[in-house]
């Protein structure tokens, strides 16, 4: 099967999204099926099989900052790359974000799968719902990452919709080289917003042992007036943003990843990560999190902006490691349950679902044509033609 997996924002910014599509369409790959991601690239494409479709322009977006590419040019270069690919289907993940998903489900070349991740409220959504249900309209098959995202989507574009969850590649996790380190280690790993927590993780530092480091990864608006305040904390080593061998790494090492996010995370894919990775896991009592780290068993989870309950479990995790180790045990086991391969099965069966030629009747048509046995292909069907 020929694939094409769409993205709005940028592959060579890190992100949730842009991982599950790029991990994506490395398991169906490696299944055998030619398959190809098209989306925004600030810089060299990541891989070979990725078609760049210009720069991306930070745009505002649930209280982040979305690097997309709604410009013309992006566009033209995506509707030039389906008609020369011939794809028998067209994944768009975020179908409602301007560029190039919108873009595809306009034109609707050929079969449509969107994969809606987005869990917290949208401003695109409470101002323009009327367009973007017929833009949801065009889609053959509509699917979710979390319970949340699923809600979200059908209170404001309606429609019926496939819960999947997000996947890993678990054993680029489970086998990376460990970073080294020097002392018991304590990882954030996010955008410095927030909505991800890092002033809560660090309001909780005098809970914590002296000899503990925390890796602060990532970047963003609150990171100079984060890096003012805790400047004189010796066990704090602000990162900044990290390739995706240097995260695998640095996972594989740490003893805790905590993730203290406040709202907004419909499914936990860094969690998942984590877990692989064998790191003990402290987080924010969210739904989304608990879709995959059940308390208790593979992870402590606190309450959201509680920076004393935080520093508490993180706490428990590092002096005990009878508790860290059943934490990871526990976690890893998890992780492997939410494996990319086995996502990537799942959609190659909603693919050939929404590709196979609909029922026509047995007889003759009204232009005297036989119609029993026909089969079109994928692109030959009615409703599919590139259309303006």
């Amino acid at each position: 099967m020929r694939v094409g997996i769409v993205s709005p924002y940028s592959l060579t910014v890190p992100g949730g999204v842009q991982e599950q599509v790029l991990g994506l369409a490395r398991a169906m790959r490696g299944l055998g099926h030619v398959a190809r991601v098209l989306g925004p690239c600030d810089g060299p494409p990541p891989d070979g099989w990725v078609t760049p479709l210009g720069n991306s322009i930070p745009m505002s977006a649930n209280g982040s900052v979305a690097p997309i590419a709604p410009d013309l040019p992006a566009q033209l270069r995506l509707i030039r790359a389906v008609r020369d690919e011939e794809f028998d289907v067209l994944h768009l993940h975020e179908p409602m974000v301007p560029g190039a998903t919108m873009t595809a489900a306009l034109i609707k070349p050929v079969p449509l799968v969107g994969t809606f991740h987005a869990a917290d409220n949208n401003a695109s959504y409470k101002f323009f719902t009327p367009p973007l249900r017929w833009v949801a309209s065009r889609l053959d098959l509509r699917c979710a990452v979390s319970d949340d995202a699923r809600d979200l989507a059908q209170r404001n574009v309606g429609g019926e919709y496939e819960v999947l969850f997000n996947g890993i590649e678990v054993e680029r996790f489970a086998g990376a080289i460990p970073w080294p380190r020097v002392a018991p280690t304590v990882m954030f790993l996010g955008r410095h917003e927030p909505r991800k927590g890092l002033d809560v993780l660090l309001a909780a530092l005098p809970s914590l042992p002296a000899d503990v480091r925390v890796w602060v990864c990532g970047e963003g608006p609150d990171t100079a007036r984060l890096k003012q305040r805790y400047a004189g904390d010796p066990r704090l080593e602000w990162l900044g943003r990290l390739s995706d061998d240097e995260k695998r790494r640095r996972l594989r090492a740490a003893d805790v990843f905590c993730a203290p996010s406040l709202r907004g995370e419909s499914f936990g894919v860094v969690l998942l990560e984590a877990m692989a990775a064998g790191a003990a896991i402290v987080a924010g009592d969210l739904p989304g999190y608990r879709r995959v780290a059940r308390p208790g068993a593979d992870g402590l989870l606190v309450a959201p902006g509680d920076a004393g309950a935080l520093g508490e479990a993180l706490c428990q995790v590092l002096v005990d490691p009878a508790l860290r180790g059943r934490l990871v045990a526990s976690g890893r086991e998890r992780a492997a349950g939410f494996s990319m391969d086995r996502l990537a099965t799942r959609y190659l069966e909603l693919y050939e679902r929404v590709c196979a030629p609909a029922p026509r009747p047995h007889g003759w048509s009204r232009r005297g044509t036989p119609t029993a046995g026909y089969r079109a292909s994928p692109r030959r069907r009615s409703g599919h033609g590139l259309s303006t």
